[in-house]
């Protein structure tokens, strides 16, 4: 099984999330792409099985600074797994820095959060990668309340199981069912090389409109 995972996260970290987006076009999966969370810094990227979260928000106050269990989070992750963050889009800090330590030295790939994360730099020193869709210093602690871990969840209107994988680099982020992944990742492997010929064909020469004619994914 880890292996498995193992060779799965290496296949879909060696993929461009444009090139997965066009394999899930063809798979039918057209609502994957979280399109409102973007990387806390250049250069992140991740690809692991979500480990789903739900969040519930409310006033400062609402919660006791118990219901915040962050730990909870990374103590449900395994080494390779991406925490997937439901939190209706709040403008909460879900995640800081040293979240963002615990989690990397745990082996936690990534995090992907419909609401907020902080401590940007101390994210960076940590190298741990954080996608969310507000960079914000305000806590969530007292304001936000961990509802479960591992149920089906929607993240920036995308579904996410607990399980599916979540891929994102610079371009982006999105979410690939579990059933689908074999199949998306053949063919985004097979667009792969479909471009570096378009690109070598470009390089000799080719018009762009004429390679866009004989290599129908670019």
């Amino acid at each position: 099984m880890e292996q498995q995972k193992s060779e799965l996260a290496s296949k879909l970290g060696a993929l461009a999330t444009s090139t997965i987006a066009n394999a899930l076009d063809r798979v039918g999966c057209m609502n994957c792409t979280m399109v409102n969370l973007k990387p806390l810094a250049p250069g992140m990227k991740f690809a692991g099985p979500a480990v789903t979260v739900l969040e519930e928000s409310g006033p400062f106050g609402t919660f006791s600074s118990e219901d915040f269990r962050v730990g909870a989070m990374i103590d449900a992750a395994s080494a390779g797994d991406v925490i997937a963050v439901a939190a209706n889009g709040v403008p909460y800090s879900t995640w800081g820095g040293m979240a963002s330590l615990a989690a990397a030295v745990k082996g936690v790939v990534g995090i992907a959060i419909d609401g907020g994360a902080r401590d940007a730099d101390e994210t960076v020193d940590a190298g741990f990668s954080v996608f969310s869709r507000h960079l914000i210093p305000t806590t969530g602690r007292c304001r936000l309340r961990v509802a479960d871990i591992g149920s089906t969840v929607v993240i920036d209107d995308v579904t996410v199981s607990n399980g599916d994988w979540v891929v994102a680099d610079d371009t982006g982020i999105l979410a690939i069912p579990a059933k689908a992944v074999s199949d998306v990742i053949e063919l985004a492997e097979t667009f792969t090389r479909e471009d570096e010929k378009a690109a070598e064909a470009i390089r000799g020469g080719m018009r762009f409109s004429d390679a866009m004619k004989k290599f129908g994914n670019i």
